[in-house]
């Protein structure tokens, strides 16, 4: 398919806008696109699992990780962003250019297994609140959600701009579901606060809860396809247009990761508020539809299955874009999107055809998701920081220094879940 009017035009307009000849606000809204899409990864299904455990369990005491993990992910995608703008590659093509074959290869298979796990969390999501608010079988859930991914992936071929609109509306409706649901629960907004800035991890759960809030909000795919979203797309003359895409792009993922970190806070506070009290157990998502009713109202349960649904739908059609991205980058394969949306989703088909359920399945897939963080955190440390691949843009001391705090904050965290899966305990952490 051909570029449609509506891309043409947004480049044409950015175009104008680093030439000097077009300002003001509204210019900037034409580089508004590519960290909306990937914010879609802060707030997909696997966010929904952990924080509701997270909310329902420990009422406000995991919010906190909320706050860090959110820190993290606007660091790293906006140095995901700048290596695409200032290189006009994406970070997989980098490591396939620099690494040597066999470390390709095993960041290839770490990725894909990042991939299938994202896939398993987004189409459980979506076919879960389709399933509620329709009382269909969860299996026919699936079948819509795929569906439609497909049909909003289609829109892929016709250039950037209607995907970057589409999703940016499903984004948008997420968040207004969250503003409704927060007006209706009676937040503890002092505990809430207390919650964001005192670190504690109450016991070995939690720890379990906390990697996979970090491996549900900083996504491994989110992190390659920033830099895919953003390399090529608009004309660069020189240094001076790099210097101004790269402000205007630092600018965007502020705002769209803190409108994507608020969504999990809220999600938390919703969760804390409801069942904390009196329904600590609440673990799955089904359980927690089925209680809203009774403790907050039927608009608060329907406004959460929208949501979800929402959630599910946007966040499948990303990670297929992603996993595009990631093929092609590693390996130089591009497979057909009908194809490369197949591979991904069969864990998903798996799961509910075994009857696992699918909350379980979602949290241990957020888990895997934080394992395999560091492959790309790494990798984009090293190649931000390269004088030969990015020039003058290359990160400075504070940077790197923050982005190697932060990729071992998560290393850590890992470490420790490890240890404790392995049933060796952890000095100072009390057991579940």
């Amino acid at each position: 398919m051909t570029q449609t009017t509506t891309t043409l035009r947004a480049q044409s307009g950015m175009e104008e806008v680093l030439a000097g000849t077009r300002r003001g606000p509204k210019a900037l809204l034409l580089f508004v696109g590519p960290a909306v899409i990937a914010a879609v990864a802060y707030v997909d299904p696997g966010n929904y699992a952990t924080n509701i455990q997270a909310g329902a369990g420990y009422g406000y005491a995991l919010l906190w990780v909320v706050v860090i993990a959110n820190l993290i992910a606007m660091l790293f995608q906006s140095l995901s962003a700048r290596l695409g703008i200032v290189t006009g590659r994406n970070l997989a093509e980098l490591c396939r250019d620099h690494f040597p074959r066999p470390v390709v290869w095993v960041m290839w298979v770490v990725s894909e297994i990042a991939a299938m796990a994202t896939d398993l969390a987004e189409f459980l999501g979506g076919a879960i609140g389709l399933s509620l608010l329709f009382g269909m079988p969860l299996m026919a859930g699936m079948i819509i959600t795929a569906i439609v991914t497909y049909g909003i992936l289609m829109f892929e071929g016709r250039g950037f701009r209607p995907m970057e609109l589409i999703i940016g509306a499903l984004v948008s409706a997420i968040g207004l579901c969250y503003l409704v649901e927060i007006v209706i629960a009676p937040i503890a907004w002092g505990d809430a606060a207390m919650g964001m800035v005192l670190p504690q991890l109450p016991d070995s759960t939690a720890l379990t809860i906390a990697v996979g809030i970090i491996g549900a909000t900083v996504m491994p795919h989110a992190i390659y396809l920033h830099s895919g979203l953003t390399q090529n797309r608009v004309h660069i003359r020189n240094d001076d247009d790099r210097k101004k895409l790269v402000r205007f792009s630092n600018i965007e993922v502020v705002v769209a990761l803190a409108v994507a970190g608020m969504i999990n806070i809220a999600m938390v506070m919703m969760a804390a508020s409801a069942f904390h009290a009196g329904h600590s157990e609440v673990a799955e998502i089904e359980t927690a539809y089925h209680l809203l009713t009774p403790l907050l109202g039927a608009a608060a349960a329907g406004v959460f299955l929208a949501s979800l649904i929402a959630s599910g739908i946007s966040s499948s059609v990303v990670g297929t874009m992603a996993g595009q991205l990631i093929m092609q980058g590693f390996i130089n394969v591009r497979l057909p999107v009908w194809f490369r949306r197949l591979i991904t989703m069969i864990p998903a088909f798996v799961v509910v055809a075994l009857g696992i359920n699918a909350t379980k399945a979602l949290i241990l897939s957020q888990v895997v998701l934080s394992i395999a963080l560091p492959v790309p955190m790494v990798a984009l440390i090293i190649f931000s920081g390269r004088k030969d691949i990015m020039g003058q843009f290359r990160t400075g001391l504070l940077l790197r220094v923050l982005a190697m705090i932060g990729a071992a904050i998560v290393l850590a965290l890992n470490v420790v879940l490890l240890v404790q899966i392995f049933g060796i305990g952890v000095p100072g952490l009390p057991s579940s």
